[in-house]
């Protein structure tokens, strides 16, 4: 039934600062932006979606939105993160361009089955560069435990 993600859709600060962080310096294009001047509920509004497309086709996507307030608290390096698969070599290429271009740029850390690089974005989100350790990456089943008896475990202990 679900085939693969479309997009995610985020709010933006800035247009043409998130812009610059996701074409600019992380290298995805922009390849669809429209404006928005009315909601499917029939109010006025003025928003701007823009689209960031991924080799596999599928996008980030954000909207800035002047007129209506939106909290962008700093986050845990844990909520809200987007983390975008690359190569080995390519995560190390990006963690020195972002050390190089004063960006917030932080890692290396082993989760076993991926190694990860964090960047915060020009909203504040945290973007995750990762690359698997295995050929399988996080579609590989054969750790154990079962994913599942561990969420089980955690439930009973926290719940």
């Amino acid at each position: 039934m679900i085939k693969g993600l479309h997009h995610n859709a985020y709010r933006c600060k800035n247009s043409e600062e998130t812009r610059k962080f996701y074409e600019d310096f992380l290298g995805l294009p922009l390849v669809r932006a429209f404006s928005i001047g009315e909601t499917k509920t029939g109010r006025e509004t003025a928003a701007l979606h823009t689209f960031y497309q991924l080799d596999d086709g599928s996008a980030l996507a954000f909207f800035e939105v002047p007129d209506m307030d939106f909290d962008f608290k700093t986050q845990h390096d844990y909520d809200l993160h987007i983390a975008l698969e690359v190569t080995m070599d390519d995560m190390m290429e990006m963690f020195e361009k972002g050390k190089a271009a004063g960006i917030e740029t932080r890692g290396v850390a082993d989760h076993n089955f991926i190694k990860s690089i964090y960047f915060r974005d020009p909203n504040g989100y945290v973007i995750e560069l990762t690359a698997p350790t295995g050929a399988e990456g996080i579609r590989d089943r054969s750790s154990s435990p079962a994913p599942q008896d561990v969420v089980a475990d955690w439930s009973r202990k926290y719940s």
